[in-house]
């Protein structure tokens, strides 16, 4: 059976943010006295399915704050439906998401831990997603949305055409791609950021692409090469922001992790709902920070997310 991937009709509205990355189930086995090790058997204790992938658990961070967000990706059609409900349920438009008839959609058993997981992953129908996002912004399917919020790691063959795109129809874009160490190592990738409004990588990523070790010096790396906004996470020590050539730095709330799935995607979406709504960049890295480490009180990527109301009270007593 022939994909089905034809131009989407947007939300007649205009949405704040359009989330475009792949999507995936996420299986999450947790409970675990160690993680496993290769011809050996652990047993968890608890099991969790829940919507996974960085376009996706950020979008689902923002509906819960109160920003008009859609997901944009490719689907199986298998369990393909669900996932859509799912996003549906967490507030986020799914009429941007379409369906391929030739592959599942997308999962990843995780195997997580309190302070770290082992992924396996079979991609499925994401195997659609650079030709969609391609032919989408090449359409101008992105001009109903204020920003776009690239959750993936793009083709750099094609990254300078898609930016001009999605530029041209209207929308600021930030840059989320997660762990692909071919995209990072890639000297085009680092020459093609000043096009990115704002840029999300977590510090081993900076370092990566940088060389650089230490967090100060990643900002100066990046500053050099004309990316001028970057919020650097660092995990359990929070994050640190370069933004028009000033330096912010803030500390996490004190949690005690039960998963970090997704705590940087939830980051993106704290940052990005106050960023939108015009905050002060130390504004908006506090609250991506502690967007990030609520996320981690509760398994998967998006059961932990804080809810407006307990991100404001810990907004006031962080001051």
């Amino acid at each position: 059976m022939a994909a089905k991937l034809p131009g989407f009709p947007l939300m007649a509205y205009r949405l704040d943010v359009l989330a475009a990355g792949e999507l995936f189930i996420d299986l999450i086995l947790s409970g675990f006295d160690s993680l496993p090790e290769p011809g050996k058997e652990a047993l968890a204790t608890e099991y969790h399915r829940e919507i996974g992938g960085g376009a996706a658990i950020s979008a689902c961070g923002l509906a819960r704050l109160g920003t008009p967000t859609g997901v944009f990706g490719v689907a199986g059609e298998e369990n393909g439906p669900w996932l859509v409900e799912r996003l549906r349920q967490h507030g986020v438009d799914a009429s941007a998401i379409s369906f391929d008839g030739q592959e599942p959609t997308a999962f990843t058993v995780a195997a997580t831990a309190p302070r770290d997981r082992a992924f396996f992953t079979y991609p499925g129908a994401n195997r659609r997603f650079p030709a969609a996002l391609r032919e989408a912004a090449a359409r101008g399917d992105f001009r109903r949305a204020r920003h776009v919020h690239l959750g993936c790691a793009p083709e750099l063959s094609t990254f300078g055409d898609l930016l001009a795109n999605i530029r041209g129809a209207g929308c600021s874009i930030s840059l989320d791609v997660g762990w692909h160490e071919p995209w990072l190592r890639d000297p085009r990738a680092l020459r093609a950021l000043p096009a990115v409004d704002l840029f999300f990588p977590n510090e081993i990523e900076g370092r990566e692409m940088t060389g650089e070790s230490d967090p100060e010096s990643v900002l100066r790396r990046f500053a050099a090469a004309g990316a001028n906004n970057v919020a650097l996470k660092l995990g359990a020590r929070g994050a640190i922001l370069l933004y028009q050539g000033e330096v912010f730095s803030a500390a996490p709330p004190a949690v005690e992790p039960v998963d970090t799935t997704g705590a940087g995607d939830c980051f993106d979406a704290g940052f990005l709902h106050a960023w939108l709504a015009g905050a002060a960049p130390g504004l908006c890295l506090r609250t991506g920070v502690i967007c990030g480490a609520f996320s981690t009180q509760a398994y998967g990527g998006i059961a932990g997310f804080p809810s407006p109301e307990r991100l404001q009270r810990e907004l006031a007593s962080s001051q």
